[in-house]
């Protein structure tokens, strides 16, 4: 009996380490208690995440959070480029334990300074598409210019996964933050349709859908339409691990 037992254990075992955490995940419990009246919304996508948090009852923007992430055997990092709570912590490396309970739910958890923090994630989608990836912008058409410019501590990201979008402007040196958005998002046939769920820098705006024309040209995303305050935009995004030189290859 014994030896039947350990074979679907083994088997367990080697599904939840080759668990990938890439989509779009949302936070269903903290500390024993179920998460009701905030919604919190995290991207995994090329090592890195990011996360955008609203009030339920009123879309409030309550934080935002980021940066590269490490995975194995259980072990989880978490290094931080940008943080709105705490922007002393930028650039601090936070260890955790995550665990699979299921394909599509992990636990995270850590303890420290005698408290402890238990997390529950349930994923939203993995879905993929032609603009599933981290990007970071590196460049501007104004008229028929176009000023290109290579990102420093100082930049702009934009994260897609799991039908899920979220920007951030961000110092990582200085722990500036100029502001974040996010929520749902289409990209198909060269139409790209955002669907605001959050944005820091204005509540009102949630709720409102933006439709952009995208081309995918060398690798990089050309994005143009009409930006959120009514101007016409054309921007070029490049994959983060190429466009920013300080990105973990």
């Amino acid at each position: 009996m014994k030896k039947y037992l350990f074979i679907p254990l083994s088997l367990l075992l080697c599904w939840a380490n080759a668990q990938s955490l890439e989509g779009a995940w949302k936070l269903t419990h903290q500390n024993g208690e179920e998460v009701t009246d905030a919604e919190y919304i995290k991207i995994y996508q090329d090592d890195y995440f990011a996360f955008g948090a609203k009030q339920v009852s009123d879309n409030h923007f309550l934080g935002a959070g980021g940066g590269p992430f490490s995975y194995s055997d259980g072990n989880y990092s978490e290094t931080l480029d940008f943080y709105t709570k705490n922007p002393e912590w930028v650039g601090n490396t936070n260890e955790f334990n995550l665990d699979w309970a299921s394909e599509d739910k992990i636990v995270i958890s850590t303890r420290a300074n005698g408290s402890s923090m238990i997390e529950i994630w349930e994923r939203i989608s993995s879905n993929t598409d032609e603009l599933t990836r981290n990007w970071v912008i590196t460049g501007r058409k104004r008229g028929e210019e176009v000023a290109r410019s290579t990102p420093g501590a100082r930049r702009t990201i934009k994260i897609l996964s799991g039908g899920r979008f979220q920007w951030v402007a961000f110092n990582s040196e200085t722990a500036e933050f100029s502001g974040t958005g996010g929520g749902t998002y289409t990209a198909e046939n060269g139409k790209y349709v955002e669907n605001i769920t959050f944005f820091s820098r204005d509540d009102s705006r949630v709720g409102a859908s933006l439709n952009f024309n995208y081309e995918v040209i060398d690798g990089e995303w050309h994005h143009s339409g009409m930006s959120s305050t009514g101007n016409p935009i054309y921007e070029i995004w490049t994959p983060y691990a190429i466009g920013y030189p300080g990105a973990r290859k």
